[in-house]
């Protein structure tokens, strides 16, 4: 039904008939996407993409996995330490500190080894004066070591090993003790470290020497110790994975 008033419009088709206009053809149009779902849909892609994504690092993780031998090794040990410059009066001598720890070795032959401990290194001040007491200076942090190294006798699964490695190191200062209240000291230190190890069946035993390449002390107009030296001897055990 409609108005006698309303004017119609036709359109001629082929066969000769006549099809009438809608007069609201906005109403014959197909009904456009809603924005919230255009928005979903697009929310949907890009978590499809971060699923394949990961789905691809964890395929190639594993596949560097099985292609490599993993071995995990906690330890805990000792070291000494000491710093480059002496005092104008007096010498620093080292003053036994602990560390402990693990480290993840990848690779056969050849291997790289990233590593994480919680370190306390200790350095005594000695003979500074006969009215001035001796002083001990106490640094603790995480050390994240990165090593580099080569199996010279045997392999990751030998029952007897010798090792050679070296590599970086990053050290995290976390506390201090001993140093004046305002003397400031470099919280990121960063060095390069060279050591052996000896594996006998399941248990290891490694020695280091770390040069530190940063300044202990941030403002060294006054006092300077320079930069530490440390020796880090440690053991434990291998859990090949």
């Amino acid at each position: 039904m409609y108005n006698k008033n309303e004017s119609l419009n036709f359109e001629i088709l082929s066969s000769g008939n006549l099809k009438p206009l809608s007069k609201y053809p906005d109403r014959d149009r197909p009904a456009k996407e809603p924005v919230a779902k255009k928005l979903l849909n697009i929310k949907h892609k890009a978590s499809v993409m971060k699923y394949l994504l990961t789905l691809i690092a964890f395929i190639v993780f594993g596949t560097f996995a099985t292609q490599a031998q993993v071995t995990i090794k906690p330890a805990v040990g000792i070291n000494l330490s000491d710093y480059s410059k002496d005092p104008q009066t007096g010498d620093y001598k080292s003053k036994v500190g602990w560390q402990i720890g693990g480290t993840v070795a990848f690779g056969k032959k050849w291997y790289v080894e990233p590593g994480l401990f919680y370190v306390k290194k200790s350095t005594e001040a000695v003979d500074l004066g006969t009215t001035i007491p001796d002083v001990t200076y106490d640094i603790s942090g995480l050390r994240i070591p990165v090593a580099i190294g080569f199996n010279v006798i045997g392999h990751e699964k030998s029952a007897v090993g010798l090792r050679f490695y070296g590599g970086p190191s990053a050290f995290i200062v976390t506390s201090k003790g001993g140093f004046p209240t305002n003397e400031e000291i470099n919280n990121a230190q960063f060095g390069l470290f060279a050591g052996a190890g000896l594996d006998i069946s399941i248990i290891f035993v490694e020695a280091s020497y770390e040069w530190s390449l940063t300044n202990v002390q941030k403002d060294i107009s006054q006092i300077d110790v320079g930069k530490s030296r440390s020796v880090f001897i440690h053991a434990g055990v291998r859990i090949p994975l």
